[in-house]
């Protein structure tokens, strides 16, 4: 089943290949706007340069077929970052995020990820969320840690991982 939910200011959305053709336009058009080269700087090298709708389209279905995507949306619009979920096995989801530019610093980040853990809590069966950041990336170390995610042991100049359990209210 997709995920969807909604913060105060967001609306998430899960996505895929089965998009409708006018929504996929939309969504593919956007990709471009929220991929900027200080967004992806420290990503894998395939989201770097993604400045064509034919790129875009690449880009999509290979997120797709790699991951769960969640696109998100300031209001019912514009696409302003995406949510990827890789799960592992049945327990272990590991999750990444991203946000365009120009909505650094406004807490977005913040209400996305408190919205997603709110919304998978009770919906999927994963135990732990993992999430890799780059050493460098100080604003999303200190939102998973202020979110609750523990730290785990890492090698001197390798990406951090951060661990969240989930707990469920029976």
């Amino acid at each position: 089943m997709a995920l969807s939910f909604q913060t105060l200011r967001l609306h998430i959305i899960e996505v895929n290949d089965d998009l409708p053709a006018l929504d996929r336009e939309r969504l593919i058009e956007q990709i471009p706007h929220v991929l900027s080269s200080n967004v992806v700087e420290n990503l894998p090298p395939y989201f770097h340069g993604i400045d064509s709708t034919k790129q875009a389209e690449n880009w999509f279905q290979r997120m797709c077929s790699e991951s769960r995507l969640l696109q998100v949306k300031l209001g019912q619009h514009e696409t302003i970052g995406f949510l990827f979920v890789y799960v592992e096995n049945e327990s272990d989801a590991h999750i990444g995020y991203l946000l365009a530019e120009k909505h650094w610093g406004k807490g977005y980040a913040s209400e996305l990820l408190q919205g997603f853990i709110h919304a998978v809590t009770n919906v999927e069966l994963w135990s732990t969320l993992i999430a890799g950041v780059e050493q460098s990336n100080h604003a999303s170390i200190q939102l998973l840690k202020k979110l609750g995610f523990s730290q785990q042991v890492h090698d001197e100049n390798s990406p951090l991982f951060f661990e969240y359990e989930i707990h469920r209210v029976c």
